[in-house]
């Protein structure tokens, strides 16, 4: 009888574990390879894959795990075989191991049943998605990619049974792994009287189904990391076909290293199938191995090695490294120091905490930019899309609900319906940075509450209810009402948003671009530098690369999780207990609400910056110098918002009366073509109204270009009638 070959033709025969002659090469001899690596490999005194082997038959979990680089040290040659014709050899491999596992637990009296192999793969050895072509079919290869969706369960036949309808004849019959079938045979072959088969006629076999054999099996839908996408191509994707013990492991969202044989199959279902060739066969991979991106995960299991580790404790114990680190954060951008202090902490967050009732509070922080065009938001969410270990950027006015969080959509072959996560799916434990935020619908934006504050995002559509993670932070940039702040307006006049979701914002930033001549000397020649490829003064110093800040950041976000000491405790209550109590003298003078709410979020948000300050220097305690540090930028960020059009002891619609009458004043004493003091204008008014009261009045005028100010802002000069 002819031996099946390859792994697809299931069950192996040979003469025996111990013949009295091996043929070099034989199916016999590479199974009694295996059978010595699993027996004789050790790492010091310990042999790995006896004490695995116990270790999982004792668990019930009846797979091994085997590392191609023990494999290489073991044997090279054998191991470079094994990655040129894995088909071939997987199977006396899984076969090595059911043997080696019955006479390692030969005390055992149950049934040892059969183990798969799992196969892990070094990193050096991953391939790009758009690298994988046809020298690679049938190749052993490793990649890295984002989960977009997952099928369900479903069973995979690993044996079929036949019956003949005639002669009631049964037989077995191997099914090939992965997306190939079973072809019946179209006669029967049996002979039960001995004289020759039986005439049954064509196709006389029907499918037993209770007796056949079935293992588990999953598709994914692969779509490659967007760190290595050039710019302009979409995104590729790929078929990934698991079984057994790899299944039901990977949601979409996730990053995954697959190991696997890249193989083809021939798509039945096709609606294209006549324009195809008779050859052409459309490429999958079926896994043998898969692993997690451990930075993802955020569980302190991200490898670094030893000289790593030494580097970046060094960076941190530096002096002023948090200052160092800050003025790394887009230094092609001048000034800005609040809110790159502010990317800094997004960039590293808070420590995420499960407390002892199941509940979750987040550890992400997410920050809003709203301001003037021209004010550098967008290369500010450009520079977080390159330095953050797991980043997505998109456009607000292009994104949908279900862009951003998941979309249900209905499989072509089996119309079945399948999950495919969406932008902040894909980012999870990462940033989501949301360009022109204020440009989306408002039923869209709507959809991501959930998101930013519990951090899943829950799917009950076309019969699939679930709940997928989005722990990612947002960073999201805006303009307000008109495009241009305008500063006789109040807050909730230029903001369009909802109290609902700015108080999810832990900061918020309104960025003004204004009027400062010696402001912009600086800023024309910080960028005339840049564009002249010189270090630019302040950029110059103590910057750190790109990729040290992102290996300082996985190493920061998954090795250390700071807590907060009494001290920083008693502060953080202290000033959240006086916020609240300014916040509602404020809504009393103004007869109404802010737009931006003073809630507990607020405090857990000044936790989250503290943590996070802390984490830079990689400290275990948030000190209280800590706390200062965050309740100063706090203050700089969303307090200042709060209060940006305010006059002090001022109800903000008295305030805006009384700046209207200066100005209509203002241009009547002043001719078109004339100069004034700006210091004698603001002393004639002051018998009447408030010097900031002028003040802001003459700035209106000067940002509407009715004035103009010169000599250092000393003297203005009246250019436009309105």
């Amino acid at each position: 009888m002819t031996a099946p070959v390859g792994w697809d033709k299931g069950q192996t025969y040979h003469a025996g574990l111990h013949p009295t002659r091996i043929e070099k090469d034989s199916r016999t001899s590479l199974e009694l390879k295996f059978l010595n690596f699993l027996d004789q490999y050790r790492v010091e005194e310990l042999f790995v894959y006896r004490e695995k082997i116990k270790r999982n038959f004792e668990a019930r979990n009846y797979y091994v795990d085997v590392h191609i680089e023990h494999l290489d040290l073991y044997d090279r040659q054998f191991s470079d075989r094994l990655k040129e014709t894995p088909a071939d050899l997987l199977p006396l491999f899984e076969s090595a191991v059911q043997k080696f596992a019955r006479k390692l637990l030969q005390d055992v009296e149950a049934e040892i049943p059969s183990f798969q192999v799992v196969l892990r793969a070094p990193q050096k050895a991953n391939i790009l998605m758009r690298e994988l072509n046809a020298n690679h079919i049938s190749k052993l290869i490793r990649i890295t990619g984002i989960v977009i969706s997952a099928t369900n369960l479903t069973s995979k036949a690993t044996h079929v049974q036949i019956m003949c309808k005639t002669c009631r004849h049964f037989k077995m019959l191997p099914v090939a792994s992965g997306f190939t079938g079973v072809q019946l045979p179209r006669t029967c072959d049996s002979d039960p009287s001995g004289v020759g088969p039986k005439d049954c006629g064509l196709d006389p076999f029907v499918i037993i189904h209770d007796r056949c054999t079935y293992v588990d099996q999953q598709v994914l839908k692969i779509q490659e990391s967007p760190d290595f996408l050039p710019v302009g191509d979409l995104p590729r994707h790929i078929t990934v076909y698991l079984d057994r013990y790899l299944t039901d492991k990977a949601v979409p969202g996730r990053r995954v290293n697959i190991v696997g044989i890249y193989d083809v199959f021939n798509n039945n279902n096709s609606n294209k199938k006549k324009n195809q060739g008779i050859g052409t066969r459309i490429p999958y991979i079926r896994a043998l191995g898969l692993e997690f991106d451990m930075v993802q995960d955020g569980q302190g299991t991200a490898t670094f090695t030893h000289t790593e580790e030494e580097e970046i404790i060094a960076m941190s114990r530096r002096p002023n490294f948090y200052k160092t680190f800050m003025s790394s954060i887009a230094p092609s951008i001048y000034g800005n120091h609040d809110i790159k202090d502010a990317i800094t902490c997004l960039l590293f967050g808070g420590s995420k905490k499960i407390l002892a009732d199941g509940m979750k509070l987040r550890g992400d922080i997410n920050i809003l930019l709203l301001g003037d065009p021209g004010t550098a938001k967008s290369q500010f969410l450009k520079f977080v899309q390159q330095v953050a270990p797991v980043a997505v950027y998109t456009s607000g006015k292009g994104s949908s609900a279900a862009g951003l969080t998941a979309a249900v959509v209905r499989d072509g072959p089996s119309r079945e319906f399948r999950l495919e996560g969406g932008a902040m799916v894909l980012a999870d434990g990462g940033v989501i940075c949301i360009d022109e935020f204020d440009k989306m619908r408002e039923e869209d934006r709507v959809a991501i509450h959930e998101a930013m504050e519990q951090q899943t995002i829950s799917i009950a559509k076309a019969g699939i209810t679930t709940i997928l993670n989005s722990r990612t932070s947002i960073l999201a940039a805006a303009n307000p009402i008109k495009g241009r702040y305008d500063d006789t307006k109040a807050p909730n006049e230029n903001i369009d948003f909802k109290a609902t979701i700015l108080s999810r914002f832990d900061m918020i930033f309104i960025v003004k671009d204004g009027h400062d001549e010696m402001r912009d000397k600086d800023i024309a020649r910080h960028v005339m530098m840049v564009h002249m490829n010189r270090a630019a003064p302040e950029s110059s110093a103590g910057e750190i690369d790109i990729a040290k800040m992102k290996k300082y950041i996985s190493y920061a976000r998954t090795r250390c999780a700071p807590r907060i000491s009494p001290e920083a405790s008693e502060k953080l209550s202290n000033y959240f207990v006086k916020i609240r109590a300014e916040a509602s003298r404020a809504d009393q003078n103004k007869h109404g609400h802010s737009s931006i709410p003073i809630t507990i979020r607020q405090l857990e948000a000044i936790v989250r910056i503290s943590e996070s300050i802390a984490k830079v220097t990689l400290s275990p305690r948030v000190a209280g110098q800590h706390v200062d540090h965050a309740i100063r930028l706090f203050k700089n960020s969303t307090m200042s918002a709060l209060s940006s059009t305010d006059i002090p002891g001022m109800h903000h619609s008295e305030a805006r009366r009384q700046i209207e009458i200066v100005e209509e004043e203002i241009k009547r004493r002043i001719a078109i073509g004339s100069r004034a003091s700006t210091q004698r204008i603001i002393k004639e008014f002051e018998r009447q109204f408030k010097p900031e009261v002028v003040q802001r009045a003459i700035d209106i005028l000067a940002r509407r270009e009715v004035l103009q100010y010169r000599n250092q802002r000393k003297v203005i000069l009246r250019i436009g009638a309105n």
